[in-house]
């Protein structure tokens, strides 16, 4: 479903910002780190990363993949856990959490938790990058339904996504209707997923981040580096411990 993202320009975003922001930086600690693509690819560009990922099957898919080979100078692991409450013992030059795993933490206390997870993994002056939905862009722009069609030469994939708004708590449940259709049999397969969202503001992670002993160092449109603005869905936000 996600062939067409750029993960070799966001995880060279990625370096490039934190690099700014800390220029010796080497040992990132990734929370969400999903099946790895990040990682090992931040791993190309030498930095030794090591991420926390809730889901055992991504983890177990992730520890299956060999880490890319050309210019291999840093490395990649990692390890089931839950970003809100892992403990690992050890300090960090830098903490990510990408694709908008931040947004997934719908509560006021599971927000403080995950911020409080990555700052306490922080050296002092280390930075904690993550990107979330803008909640000016959500509220100008609206949700959508959408509907998305991959497919290959054995699996076509029709994923459609309605989404609900609820104002009241800043979260936006999406459904996704999943139907997998075998191209050679004609047998068909179809499952549905809730996702809960939340969008947020500004002030609302100044406010956080200064809770968990960390002020925001910066904030942009996630890879063009323009300022956030109301047709900015995905915004990214470098915090400084």
């Amino acid at each position: 479903m996600y062939g067409d993202k750029d993960y070799i320009g966001e995880a060279r975003y990625v370096a490039r910002l934190i690099r700014s922001a800390v220029p010796g930086v080497r040992s990132i600690l990734e929370l969400g780190s999903g099946t790895g693509r990040h990682g090992r690819l931040l791993a190309a560009e030498g930095f030794v990363v090591y991420g926390i990922e809730r889901s055992p099957d991504m983890v177990a898919l992730a520890k299956t993949i060999s880490p890319p080979q050309v210019n291999l100078v840093g490395s990649f692991s990692c390890d089931q856990g839950d970003a809100r409450s892992v403990v690992l013992g050890r300090s960090f030059d830098a903490v990510i959490a990408l694709f908008h795993v931040v947004s997934y933490q719908t509560t006021n206390e599971d927000l403080r938790a995950m911020l409080s997870t990555a700052a306490h993994h922080l050296t002092p002056g280390g930075v904690f990058l993550f990107d979330v939905w803008h909640g000016p862009a959500v509220l100008a722009q609206r949700p959508e339904q959408r509907v998305k069609r991959v497919a290959d030469s054995h699996i076509e994939v029709i994923r459609m996504a309605r989404p609900e708004i609820d104002t009241d708590r800043n979260t936006v449940k999406v459904t996704y209707e999943i139907e997998c259709r075998n191209l050679n049999s004609g047998g068909v397969e179809c499952f549905v997923e809730d996702h809960f969202v939340r969008y947020l503001f500004p002030m609302e992670i100044e406010a956080l981040a200064a809770q968990c002993g960390m002020h925001v160092l910066a904030t942009e449109e996630f890879m063009t580096g323009r300022p956030p603005s109301p047709t900015t869905w995905s915004v990214a936000y470098l915090l400084r411990k």
